[in-house]
């Protein structure tokens, strides 16, 4: 792009270089009463030379507009990505905490079964002990099935393009 703007000045130069030595030859002429140096050849080159500047200043602005379009899809591009890690940052976000869940309420159950087999070593059945087992062992699967929803939840996301694809390929 920048070798079609120095040729355009180059030519631009050229240009009026050839118009003051033109214009400046064609009055010494006047002034010596010769007439002009114009020639029609002449002319017709500097016509020639001038629809050549047309010409490249048409594709410089042509490829101005490419550029500008590239960038343009290039930042809803980058918008898109920073929208997608962002998503991604939430996602784990939301495993991380179900995970903390899980190591809690695991270690709750670890606590209540090592409680509970200390109290059956010595043929004493606990009911609390027994109730606080199963509370915390379902509080577990509730735990574990919020984490597999997450994780579904999380390769939804993932396929959602593909299936959006394939939708608007059938239609």
């Amino acid at each position: 792009m920048s070798e079609i703007s120095e040729f355009e000045a180059r030519i631009t130069a050229a240009l009026e270089r050839i118009g003051r030595a033109v214009a400046s030859a064609d009055e010494q002429n006047v002034t010596a009463g010769q007439g002009g140096i114009a020639t029609d050849d002449m002319v017709n080159e500097m016509g020639r030379l001038q629809e050549a500047l047309d010409v490249e200043r048409d594709t410089n602005a042509q490829l101005e507009n490419r550029v500008r379009a590239i960038h343009e899809k290039q930042q809803s591009h980058v918008a898109a990505l920073e929208a997608e890690v962002e998503a991604l940052r939430q996602q784990l976000m939301s495993h991380d905490a179900e995970m903390q869940k899980m190591r809690s309420i695991n270690s709750q159950l670890r606590e209540n079964n090592t409680a509970l087999r200390t109290v059956n070593i010595d043929a004493i059945g606990d009911p609390s002990l027994v109730n606080t087992a199963l509370i915390t062992e379902l509080e577990a699967l509730r735990v574990g099935r919020d984490a597999d929803l997450a994780e579904l939840n999380t390769i939804l996301t993932d396929l959602r393009p593909f299936t959006d694809a394939a939708q608007k390929e059938e239609a």
